[in-house]
């Protein structure tokens, strides 16, 4: 019970940082699909190259941040060690990026399609790099389990972040996607000073020993990660060259990338599970009960994301005022992507058997299996179904991968997953679901609004009274 007190709480304050970020973030939704307009395909310019950065973040970091628990909790390292190790692993590849980089701008931004804006590539190369150098201080405070010192800094960014979006664009009036780049690379290095201190007072060492074991452990979650994020950009990446519009595609794609913003409740859901899970994990890997533990996150972390579909399915008459109108017709997209969404959230649940046995390559096999879903039905789809096929194709990806992991898991690490119970919650909130299609597109928002808050309640008290049955026959026991 302390253990789950400590994941609640951990939860909220990571919660605190992610979710509401998040949140606040959305605010720059409407700001920008407001001032800048949707013909103009600057917001699918934004979204194309956050794309690549989340990419190079994942290369960047190598894997170090579950690499940094797995071994920081080893008994037999000490913890400044493992981090100053795998610190100056990233800040290396950093650095062979940023020259790579600068010194080849040119034939880069040409080839990705930027030759008339280089610019946009080095201010986010910059950010990216600064953001991969952030990454493990920000994982050693987790470990540190300094839950509010992580929050506090999270929120400062995002804060400073939306003021100056909102001093440039509205105040100053600027249309331009530069503009969002420009804040960006003021805010990631404003951030980047807070960490100094931190890093003065570690008693740095390099130990070459510990770093063989730790890039054998890392490189295949580094393989896991890539993968895994093309699960989430490969989309967005791919739109701008499979399209068969090339003038209409940025349009198209600045289109698809607002509607998914909508949807990112469930990303921000599992980021701060993942946040406050992921340290517990590792340290509870010795306890007798941790396979009862596991089994029990599961189900919590599958009922709250459940919740959170409903509630934003159902009250989609009101969100959809968060985006400008003439972006409004992708709005489609946003149940299919928060399926996909939950389902990468499951697949992070079931990721922890081969993490802890040691065996991350089957991570690795899982994720690439979903890649190729992914890729199979982008490729094929986008120049027929434009941005629908870009949400079918995370469904695809994220459900290979959750299976396969499932599977395989049960086979090698098994763990008791109650498996009735959560298929039960799933089928009651695909029946939920399909009473708010019913629903006609013109009825009155008070319908519309009425019907999902009834559904939503009748959610919230199954779960509690089925929850609460089964503690009570766990008691007679």
């Amino acid at each position: 019970m302390a253990n789950f007190k400590a994941l609640f709480k951990d939860t909220a304050i990571y919660g605190l940082s992610s979710i509401v970020g998040r949140f606040l973030n959305y605010l720059l939704v409407p700001l920008y699909t407001h001032y800048m307009p949707k013909a103009s395909g600057d917001y699918g310019v934004s979204t194309n190259m956050y794309a690549y950065t989340a990419l190079v973040f994942v290369v960047l970091t190598f894997g170090m941040e579950t690499t940094l628990f797995r071994y920081a909790n080893d008994e037999r390292e000490e913890p400044d060690t493992v981090f100053s190790t795998a610190f100056c692993t990233v800040g290396f590849l950093t650095a062979v990026f940023l020259a790579a980089v600068f010194g080849f701008i040119g034939p880069i931004s040409s080839e990705l399609g930027y030759g008339a804006h280089p610019e946009y590539l080095l201010m986010m190369a910059t950010v990216v790099g600064l953001d991969a150098l952030q990454a493990l201080p920000f994982s050693f405070l987790r470990f540190q389990r300094r839950a509010v010192r992580f929050a506090s800094l999270k929120l400062l960014f995002i804060f400073l972040n939306i003021a100056l979006n909102v001093f440039y664009f509205v105040v100053l009036g600027k249309t331009s996607v530069f503009y969002v780049f420009f804040i960006n690379l003021l805010c990631t290095g404003f951030i980047t000073f807070f960490f100094i201190p931190d890093l003065f007072r570690l008693r740095w060492k390099v130990d070459f020993g510990l770093l063989r074991r730790m890039l054998s452990y890392s490189w295949p979650i580094l393989l896991l990660g890539i993968v895994g994020i093309l699960n989430q950009v490969a989309d967005k990446i791919l739109f701008p060259m499979v399209y068969p519009d090339k003038a209409g595609a940025n349009v198209e794609l600045g289109v698809y990338g607002s509607c998914v913003k909508i949807a990112m409740i469930m990303a921000m859901i599992t980021q701060a599970f993942r946040y406050a899970y992921e340290p517990i994990v590792f340290a509870k890997a010795k306890d007798a009960d941790r396979k009862e533990y596991y089994a029990s996150a599961m189900k919590y972390f599958l009922i709250f994301t459940l919740l959170a579909f409903l509630c934003v399915v159902g009250y989609m008459p009101v969100l959809q005022y968060i985006l400008g109108e003439e972006y409004r017709e992708g709005l489609k997209v946003v149940p299919i992507v928060m399926v996909a969404e939950i389902m990468m959230g499951v697949y992070f649940n079931l990721s922890f058997w081969y993490k802890l046995i040691d065996r991350t390559i089957f991570g690795a096999l899982f994720s690439l299996a979903g890649c190729a879903a992914l890729l199979a039905v982008n490729l094929w789809g986008i120049p027929h179904y434009s941005y629908m096929a870009c949400a079918w194709g995370g469904v695809a990806g994220y459900g290979t991968a959750m299976l396969l992991s499932y599977i395989v898991g049960q086979r090698l690490n098994p763990i008791p997953y109650p498996m009735r119970t959560l298929t039960g919650y799933v089928l009651l909130a695909a029946l939920f679901y399909w009473l708010l299609t019913l629903l006609p597109a013109d009825a009155p928002m008070w319908q519309s609004l009425g019907l999902a808050t009834l559904l939503v309640v009748a959610y919230a008290a199954v779960i509690l009274w089925k929850e609460r049955l089964f503690r009570n026959e766990k008691m007679k026991k």
